[in-house]
């Protein structure tokens, strides 16, 4: 009995140990499961897809290769914040690192009369020491400056020959600038003659290394030349310089171009030199050796800023005065013109004093002849310009003491009773006034024949010989300023402009538009119209704002290539500040990016106001009601 209750107890002690291993088993598989798939899942959300994960028991096992040290510490510490550090059995590692490039080694050398600096990056192969023993040599008792820094990486194939080319120029040129790498070599430099670059630019790159490229940039001081002279003789032989002075190479081959004949002289003799007495010396040199091609002979004497154009004798009278008042008129400020005709003995070579105004049947209106003085030039000019208009006038008036009483007021007549006619000449000379040529007015006898008299006195003769026409029918009447603001609308709404996709180009494909418009403003009356350009809302603000501006100003500017007279157009960028529709949507946008013509309110008064001076001004804003016939126009491009 006992014995049977003995194995009883002994049975349920063992089924029970039994039961505890089974379900210990199961529990440290379930925690290796467990802690297994949350490391996985955090390694992965933190992107380490390089780590490997295994489970031990309770031991965690990280294995792989990252990128570097930060990325396997980020590691180790993802994976610690979901399980016991303790657990973690790190058997990462990190990918080697690559050797590190060698260093760009290059050096540059400043040598003046203020002593040699050096500064650059050079390998610890150079002998640092010997270097600046050079360059002390070198400096003669100036001082030297030594800002160097070393790498510890082999020289560069080359260097050392290039450091010792760069040192021998360095002791030939005083005042230069050498840089220095292994494979080029640049001198900018100044020598103290032409004749020393020219000898340097030739020897030097004989001397370079092989395979070392060399930059030469070697000037030559130039000279002070005073005074700055120009002296020029035409003859029957042809043409040479006795004197040329020039401010630089530019204005030196301008004036050599200009010379009139030139026999066999290239330019080498005109000195490029400092001390000129203006900017425009060229411009100047060059007008007065253009006359002097025109006279046929003579000679050009120009010292500073006097000007002395002397023509052989027997140059005709007429052509004399036509090219000095030209010569005289489109001079640079500064200079001033004593013009010379010689006297043929025993003829008067100038001969009577003549003034000639022409006007030809498309409105020009050219002045040539005698004048007093750059007064009465300056009234007969102003004068002229506004009887005629500024843009048809050219004047070509010669300054002469020596001319009879009343000449002036004679001059200034004779231009008044040109304007009455359609095209036709006035000549005045000493003794008579002539006018012939067609006029529009049916009484122009009458009334010319008053205004002489009147200005001249009762004695003064004259004659006309005039042709009256009939004036030409009056132009059609323009379109009013709302009406062809609706004829651009409903152009526009037919024919789109373009432009190209990002750009304030206008497609080719429009350009038949823009001759549509340019025909319907030429229709037009005077009117103050605003092209405004306008964007979508992508991309940045500010470059919306610019790409409007361009756009509008495209517009304008093919207006004005059209010969359309724009000075009461303005064109004005307003980027994406005023949207006509959402920006969402692609069809939104599409009609956001647009060009609009706004007419403006006329303005009260007379002339031009403030506004319109600033109409041809790029990206000028101006206030304007939008109240009146806004034209609108969506560009078809795809980004704004």
């Amino acid at each position: 009995m006992r014995l049977k209750a003995f194995l009883l107890t002994s049975a349920t002690l063992i089924g029970a140990a039994g039961l505890s291993v089974l379900a210990a088993g199961y529990a440290v598989t379930a925690v290796e499961e467990g802690s297994e798939i949350a490391v996985r899942a955090r390694l992965d959300a933190a992107g380490h897809d390089w780590a490997e994960v295994q489970a031990d028991g309770l031991q965690v096992i990280l294995s792989g290769t990252a990128a570097d040290e930060a990325i396997r510490l980020d590691a180790l510490s993802q994976v610690g914040g979901v399980v016991d550090p303790a657990r973690i059995i790190n058997k990462t590692d990190v990918t080697p690192a690559q050797d590190l490039a060698p260093p760009r080694f290059s050096i540059e050398f400043l040598r003046n009369e203020a002593g040699v600096s050096v500064i650059g990056l050079i390998p610890t192969s150079t002998d640092r020491a010997a270097l600046l023993a050079q360059l002390i040599t070198l400096a003669d008792g100036a001082p030297v400056t030594e800002l160097l820094e070393t790498a510890d990486f082999d020289a560069p194939k080359g260097w050392d020959a290039a450091m010792r080319y760069a040192l021998q120029v360095a002791t030939e040129l005083p005042r230069s600038k050498i840089s220095i790498t292994a494979d080029a070599i640049a001198v900018t430099a100044i020598t103290d003659s032409r004749e020393a670059k020219q000898e340097l630019d030739a020897r030097l790159p004989r001397r370079a290394p092989a395979g070392l490229e060399l930059t030469l940039d070697i000037a030559a001081p130039r000279p002070v030349i005073t005074p700055f002279t120009l002296r020029y003789v035409l003859d029957a032989a042809g043409g040479h310089f006795d004197a040329c002075s020039a401010d630089t190479e530019a204005a030196r081959t301008r004036i050599v171009a200009a010379a009139p004949h030139l026999d066999g002289d290239n330019g080498t003799g005109c000195v490029v030199g400092m001390g000129v007495p203006s900017p425009r010396w060229g411009d100047a040199a060059t007008l007065s050796l253009q006359a002097l091609g025109t006279l046929g002979g003579g000679s050009l004497n120009i010292s500073d800023a006097d000007v002395a154009l002397i023509a052989a004798e027997g140059t005709d009278p007429r052509l004399f005065d036509r090219v000095v008042g030209e010569l005289e008129t489109t001079l640079p400020p500064v200079f001033s013109l004593k013009a010379v005709l010689p006297v043929v003995e025993d003829d008067d070579a100038e001969g009577p004093p003549e003034f000639t105004g022409t006007r030809s049947p498309e409105g020009l209106v050219q002045l040539r002849g005698r004048i007093r003085d750059a007064t009465i030039r300056g009234l007969a000019d102003g004068l002229a310009r506004a009887r005629f208009g500024t843009d048809n006038v050219r004047t070509a008036l010669r300054s002469v003491d020596d001319l009879p009483q009343g000449w002036s007021l004679r001059v200034l007549t004779g231009i008044e009773a040109l304007s009455w006619l359609d095209h036709g000449a006035v000549v005045v000379t000493p003794d008579m006034l002539d006018l012939r040529g067609v006029t529009h007015h049916e009484d122009a006898n009458a009334r010319l024949s008053q205004l002489i008299t009147g200005k001249l006195g009762e004695t003064a003769a004259f004659t006309l010989d005039l042709t009256y026409e009939a004036p030409p029918p009056p132009r059609e009447a323009k379109l009013s300023p709302e009406l062809c603001a609706e004829q651009i609308v409903s152009e526009l709404s037919r024919n789109k402009i373009r432009f190209e996709p990002g750009s304030a180009t206008i497609d080719p494909a429009s350009a038949a538009t823009m001759d549509v418009l340019a025909d319907i403003i030429k229709q037009c009356g005077d009117m103050r119209m605003e092209i405004q350009g306008h964007t979508d809302a992508q991309g940045r603000e500010e470059m919306n704002q610019e790409l409007s501006q361009a756009r509008a100003q495209s517009v304008l500017d093919e207006l004005r290539a059209r010969r359309i007279p724009t000075a009461r157009f303005v064109a004005t960028g307003y980027g994406e500040s005023r949207p006509i529709a959402t920006n969402d949507t692609a069809a939104g946008r599409e009609t956001n990016r647009r060009i609009e013509f706004v007419l403006l309110e006329a303005e009260s008064g007379e002339g031009p106001s403030i506004l319109d001076l600033i109409a041809n001004t790029p990206g000028a804003s101006r206030p304007g009601d939008n109240t009146n016939a806004p034209a609108p126009q969506e560009t078809d491009d795809e980004q704004n």
